[in-house]
């Protein structure tokens, strides 16, 4: 199956070289470029696409509100999913934009065979933001989120089993399937499982916005440490 691309970026030199990298790829095709979030937006009305490799600092419509818009329809199949290439590491908009629904996010310097498994990762389903930048980015970013008392105010949450509680604060933390089944002595396929739960009961996209969840409810605070747990 070949992954539809779209490139989105206000700087053609850098559109140039990622298609460059992403034409060698036997199961990769760039279908669409656009320079600012317009003309994404406009461009998805008639190419399908399957990911999208956004900037967030572009003119006339930025990368965070195109994301927006793009990702509004929630846990749509057929939606494309956003990953986001930004130059400066903990960017306040690369936060925001995986607020707005984006799968994940990426510096523009990153290693081509690093981008590559991104892409491959995203259109899988899964998220491409490193466990450790995750972390680093929501406890920059988390004092601008609203205030949250200690018991977050999400009727959602309830639908959890303690166990999926357990792993989606664990998740927050910034740990791998790996890891947590290590840390929860289970296998790496069941902590998938759990996680793939928790999804489908909190009504969330993919594991970056379930990351992004906890610490807007409050259920891990800034700094890691998880509210109600001893993980």
């Amino acid at each position: 199956m070949t992954i539809r691309v779209m490139l989105v970026d206000d700087q053609a030199l850098l559109r140039t070289g990622f298609r460059m990298v992403l034409a060698a790829q036997p199961d990769m095709e760039v279908v669409a470029e656009a320079g600012d979030g317009v003309q994404a937006l406009e461009v998805l009305r008639s190419t399908k696409v399957d990911v999208i490799l956004m900037d967030v600092r572009m003119p006339h419509l930025d990368g965070v509100e195109a994301t927006r818009r793009i990702c509004e329809g929630g846990r749509n199949e057929d939606a494309p999913k956003v990953l986001i290439l930004t130059t400066f590491d903990l960017d306040e908009y690369a936060f925001s934009a995986l607020k707005a629904g984006a799968s994940g996010f990426m510096l523009k310097d990153v290693p081509p065979s690093e981008l590559l498994g991104a892409i491959r990762a995203v259109q899988s389903g899964d998220a491409v933001v490193a466990p450790s930048t995750t972390r680093r980015l929501l406890d920059r970013f988390t004092p601008m989120l609203p205030a949250t008392a200690a018991e977050p105010d999400r009727p959602e949450l309830g639908r959890l089993t303690e166990r999926e509680r357990e792993v989606l604060l664990l998740v927050a933390q910034g740990l791998s399937n790996a890891e947590i089944a290590a840390k929860l002595v289970l296998s790496e396929a069941t902590v998938k499982t759990h996680v793939g739960r928790i999804l489908t009961k909190l009504s969330l996209r993919d594991r970056v916005q379930a990351v992004v969840l906890a610490y807007e409810t409050g259920l891990v605070r800034a700094g890691g440490a998880g509210s109600g747990t001893g993980a």
